[in-house]
């Protein structure tokens, strides 16, 4: 018999200097979005900076709300949301970030996709992504209904939109527990 999982959508604004451009540009309060299979989100994962002093170089990294980029910034605000997903689609969803992670010298960060984003254009290279659609498609990959109301060239604050997704924190990072 099938059961059910929880993926976590963590939709969030740093403070980095690009995010702080980002929400000037789009007006956006959040700016910046990651998957975690762990309720705890001590491994989420997105495509952003590699290192947390130089954001010019960026791809597929793993992150934590104490490590990284968000130790950095203390006051980073998230809004934390559980999309319920099947036994098959989470163990889906997760071998898809495992082979991701071996692989992950091989991901860019899009620096071209995020900028037409902002016109509306889809952008779509292998081994390239930006933040919201790298969680898009990894959720639409494994047939998580959620996201298909999404647009198609989807930015962080649409996933608070998602249908079904419950809300489980709103705060700073830094401050969530379960």
């Amino acid at each position: 018999m099938s059961g059910t999982k929880n993926v976590y959508v963590v939709v969030s604004q740093s403070g980095t200097m690009p995010s702080r451009v980002l929400r000037k540009i789009t007006g956006a309060p959040y700016n910046h979005v990651s998957v975690s299979l762990r309720a705890d989100l001590k491994q989420m994962y997105s495509f952003g900076r590699r290192y947390k002093y130089y954001p010019f170089w960026g791809g597929f990294v793993q992150e934590s709300p104490t490590s990284g980029t968000f130790s950095r910034f203390p006051n980073t605000k998230a809004k934390i949301l559980s999309v319920e997903v099947s036994d098959e689609q989470y163990e889906g969803i997760g071998g898809t970030i495992n082979r991701m992670f071996q692989k992950r010298q091989k991901y860019h960060y899009d620096y071209l996709g995020v900028g037409l984003a902002y016109f509306k254009i889809r952008h779509q290279s292998e081994y390239s992504y930006y933040c919201s659609a790298f969680v898009k498609d990894l959720l639409q990959l494994h047939g998580v209904k959620a996201v298909e109301s999404l647009p198609k060239v989807v930015l962080p604050i649409h996933f608070l939109d998602m249908p079904g997704a419950k809300l489980v924190y709103d705060g700073r990072l830094r401050d969530y527990t379960i």
